[in-house]
């Protein structure tokens, strides 16, 4: 059901040649982005029509608008089950504690007397906010995207989901009550990469949408193309490929609870990675063992589960030790990380590659996608080296105001003077020459 890699045995390799040897599911947004292009371009001369056209045409939904009304947002939240209302009601509340700690404070530095920087933060002015809806729907993907935003202080907030047919072509119910919680009232019934373009470019109309001047949210490979295809003129958070587990665990870990994390990440696409990787032969064997009746008793068998874990980008990977498993889950950077060795807090603290870390038998990824008060949207495919998860600083900007006196300036101007010089651009000394009558001041 799942195979095996064996790097027992011999150093392992640096860098690249590392990742190399790991699993990896194949996901081609460059490929992908010529296909988007024209549809994003399609919107950007069409607009709200280009929406419709394309509802039918890939959810199958004839649709006369594609703003929610705000009715159907009050109707989806009086619809709600409230088991499910009272669990949507916590992982806000949970992630708001998380996220209202992020916010950062304006702090000015006097560099010399009479000399200050101050760095200001402050949110982008419009977001719109992608919430998937094929195999699975997501409310729970609205409060990770809408809680960092509202927390970072973002005025104007929209939201997309596609349409869904069984709905009348509205989003999914869940998505619309998700939303009605968090007073987002400025919901589209728009999917994949026409989402993306209707929020770069704007449409008009009495459906029409404003420009964004962000977007951030998981979604397919489409998504991630039109995000690439609009960065520079849009921000994005990331361009997220299949969801990922690596579990990193030792003789001490429960095969059964390992054996259930990775099954639960399969569930979610048959191109979801699920990897564990371990010194211990015994657990690797009984994992397996625990995956066959586990993955019986559970739904999503035949079209996600088997074929994500029988897939190339999932594997058990056995190391020589833990050093040695530290090193391959840094250098495959995973989405989600759980740690289940002894010790796992320390060990946690020695990983410096992924997503996020979920230290120990009762931190399964599961409760950070929904209520550990974490994000859940976080880099894929190895971008974990490089990049962090959706928080509150995902929506701030850093801007510098510079405060100096005349004398301040006097002081230090044969520095700039002689700096312009050396790179061949006197009237950069010269716009400082000026304010002296032309005179550097202490020559």
């Amino acid at each position: 059901m799942i195979s095996r890699i064996d790097l027992r045995g011999n150093a392992l390799p640096e860098g690249a040649a590392l990742r190399d040897l790991l699993p990896r599911a194949e996901f081609d947004v460059e490929a992908a982005l010529e296909k988007v292009r024209p549809i994003c371009e399609d919107v950007h001369h069409r607009g709200t029509a280009a929406l419709i056209e394309y509802a039918e045409k890939f959810d199958g939904v004839t649709l006369e608008r594609v703003r929610v009304p705000a009715e159907a947002l009050a109707e989806a939240l009086r619809q709600l089950d409230p088991q499910v209302r009272a669990a949507l009601e916590e992982s806000i509340r949970r992630a708001r504690i998380v996220h209202r700690e992020q916010r950062r404070s304006e702090h000015t530095t006097q560099v010399v007397p009479g000399g200050t920087v101050t760095e200001k933060w402050v949110p982008v002015e419009r977001v719109g906010l992608y919430a998937p809806g094929g195999r699975s729907v997501y409310p729970s993907s609205v409060v990770m995207n809408v809680v960092p935003a509202q927390e970072a202080g973002v005025e104007s907030i929209a939201l997309a989901s596609p349409p869904q047919k069984e709905f009348g072509g509205l989003p999914h119910p869940t998505i619309l009550a998700a939303c009605a919680l968090l007073g987002v009232d400025e919901v589209y019934a728009v999917g994949g990469a026409q989402a993306v373009a209707m929020f770069a470019y704007g449409t008009s109309g009495p459906d029409g949408c404003a420009p964004a001047n962000m977007v951030t949210g998981p979604g397919n490979i489409w998504v991630a193309a039109a995000k690439r295809y609009f960065t520079g003129r849009i921000g994005i958070d990331t361009e997220a490929g299949p969801t990922e587990i690596a579990v990193l665990a030792d003789e001490t870990a429960d095969p059964a609870h390992v054996a259930a994390d990775l099954i639960s990440q399969a569930e979610h696409d048959p191109m979801a990675a699920a990897v564990l990787v371990t010194d211990c032969v015994a657990l690797a064997d009984a994992v397996e063992r625990e995956l066959e009746p586990q993955v019986a008793a559970t739904k999503h068998v035949e079209d996600r589960i088997k074929p994500a874990l029988a897939g190339k980008q999932s594997a058990i990977v056995l190391v020589d030790g833990l050093e040695q498993g530290l090193k391959v889950v840094d250098a495959y950077g995973a989405e989600h990380l759980e740690i289940q060795t002894a010790d796992a807090a320390a060990v946690a603290g020695r990983v410096r590659n992924a997503g996020a870390i979920f230290v120990g038998p009762y931190a399964p990824v599961s409760l950070g996608d929904y209520c550990a008060g974490s994000n859940h949207v976080l880099p894929t495919g190895g971008c974990a080296c490089h990049s962090s998860g959706l928080s509150v600083q995902s929506f701030l900007r850093g801007i510098h105001i510079v405060d100096y006196t005349r004398d301040a300036l006097a002081e230090v101007t044969h520095h700039v003077v002689a700096l312009a010089e050396a790179e061949d651009l006197p009237a950069h000394g010269a716009a400082l020459k000026a304010r002296f009558g032309w005179q550097v001041p202490g020559q």
